[in-house]
């Protein structure tokens, strides 16, 4: 199956075929950067990273653009609570930005503009706005005239009339429509300001992502994306600005990830349901939080809950389980490069041919708007033919080792596209203990104290104070594990 987008623009799924046969151009919005990021954030950010790394690992050549908003009322507000100028919070928050998207394991884009770094360029874009007859400036503002666009609303497919009457807009007498936006602010006391042909001030929010995606994009995007709260206005305002200018498409395919809910309610500071990225990664491993997005289809709704974060836990614990399994059987073992086909007894070639298959179904959901939550789904079954061939008990010839480095090395590939996969499952499964612990305020020492005095109680054969001791760590959410090396323990999910 060829890939196949589902295109806001157009409202169904279309065969992507970009500008440039091989090539992909692609713009997604980016942060304000005048706080820590939440969850809503962060399921943007790592979709769009998994869109990057499959249209590579389909071998496009991509040039992905992301930028920063580093200057906006909410940032100058910002500034002004805590004495600082616009720029220091913008620098603070950037940074907080990418200690997030590092610990969640998000590749960097090809260029991350700023905004204040491509003023002169909204200027000029402005002035040949207003040179068409589609901007006007008034003391010191400059608008975009809704009105001398006849195709806006054509994104959120809204009439123009209907806008009209519905518009939740501050009333500016100054403005020939409610429906027009500011392109160019006019300097206030205090704020960051540059030169214009209009006087000192600042651009718009909306003229920003029109301009830096195509000074590296060209007139064309292949692919716009961001938040599905991004449709209106602002994604519908970047096609007016630009496709007036130019009066050329300004982009092929519009994606938008769906939101994220907590609770099944709308995340909200107002309803204190609100957390941050760095909340949630102070209670869970990344790479469960970045599995837990991936397990829904970007357009949906993701509900954000301690149980669908727990599913999200012990799914891939289940994966990485698999995988530290098949690293300890081939551990210190010469491991064929090749698979022997024809020297393959039935439980191996039935393994193989699912390792096999998992290719073909990884890429099929995939080419299927980027189906995630079906592409694990495959991952899953597949780690089950794997485990059961495990549980059966492996021989360690060539064949068979042979067949398991091939799984162990598939799982990695296509977990490489998803960004999952990618730890030693001994780091893994470390870091997570360590991080239940962190967040749960359970102490290490006194649970292996625990699991001590049990080992006491066992070898006196007293085996009700052992169950008991069992049951009281089990209510912590502490699971022990007796093996023939002596008794482990590790958190629940």
């Amino acid at each position: 199956m060829s890939l196949r987008v589902y295109n806001t623009l157009t409202g169904k799924k279309e065969p992507f075929e970009p500008v440039e046969p091989g090539r992909v151009r692609m713009y997604v919005c980016g942060v304000t950067v005048y706080d820590r990021c939440h969850i809503g954030h962060a399921r943007a950010a790592v979709v769009f990273d998994v869109i990057y790394r499959y249209l590579r690992y389909s071998s496009y050549d991509v040039t992905y653009v992301r930028n920063f908003t580093d200057v906006d009322d909410k940032i100058i507000a910002r500034a002004n609570e805590q004495g600082v100028t616009a720029r220091e919070v913008a620098e603070r928050y950037i940074e907080a930005f990418y200690e997030d998207m590092d610990a969640l394991g998000v590749a960097r884009p090809t260029r991350e503009p700023r905004a204040t770094e491509h003023v002169p360029d909204m200027v000029a874009h402005i002035q040949g706005l207003i040179d068409r007859g589609v901007a006007y400036a008034v003391d010191g503002d400059v608008y975009f005239s809704v009105g001398d666009y006849p195709a806006y609303g054509r994104l959120s497919r809204r009439p123009l009339d209907e806008l009209e009457a519905g518009a939740r807009v501050e009333v500016d007498a100054r403005k020939r429509s409610p429906l027009d936006f500011a392109l160019w602010k006019a300097a206030k006391p205090g704020e960051p300001s540059w030169p214009s042909p209009w006087g000192d001030g600042r651009p718009g929010w909306h003229i920003e992502c029109s301009v830096m995606s195509q000074k590296y994009l060209g007139g064309t995007l292949d692919i716009h994306g961001g938040g599905k709260d991004l449709v209106f206005p602002h994604h519908e305002n970047e096609i007016a600005q630009a496709e007036a200018l130019t009066g050329e498409p300004f982009v092929r395919y519009w994606l938008h990830n769906g939101f994220v809910n907590i609770n099944h309610e709308k995340m909200s500071k107002s309803l204190g349901n609100f957390f941050t990225i760095r909340d949630v990664l102070g209670r869970v491993h990344p790479e469960v939080l970045r599995f837990f997005l991936l397990s829904h289809h970007y357009r949906s709704p993701v509900d954000y809950s301690d149980q669908t974060l727990h599913d999200a836990a012990a799914g891939l614990d289940r994966l990485y389980g698999l995988l530290d399994r098949v690293d300890g059987v081939l551990a210190g073992r010469d491991v064929p490069a090749q698979v022997p086909q024809a020297e393959l007894a039935d439980g191996a070639r039935g393994v193989h041919e699912a390792v096999l298959g998992l290719f073909y179904e990884f890429e099929n959901a995939m080419n299927d708007d980027f189906n995630t939550a079906e592409a694990l789904g495959h991952l899953h079954r597949c780690a089950r033919e794997v485990g059961a061939f495990l549980h059966d008990g492996v021989e360690p010839s060539g064949p068979n080792l042979a067949v398991l480095g091939y799984a162990a090395e598939s799982f990695r590939k296509v977990g490489g596209v998803l960004g999952l996969l990618q730890t030693p499952p001994h780091v893994y499964f470390e870091a997570r203990r360590r991080g239940g612990l962190s967040s749960s305020g359970l102490d290490e020492a006194a649970i292996e104290a625990r699991v001590a005095e049990r080992i006491e109680a066992r070898k006196a054969r007293d085996w009700a104070r052992a169950d008991a001791i069992r049951d009281e760590l089990a209510e912590l959410g502490v699971v022990l594990e007796d093996g023939p090396d002596g008794t482990t323990w590790k958190l629940k999910g």
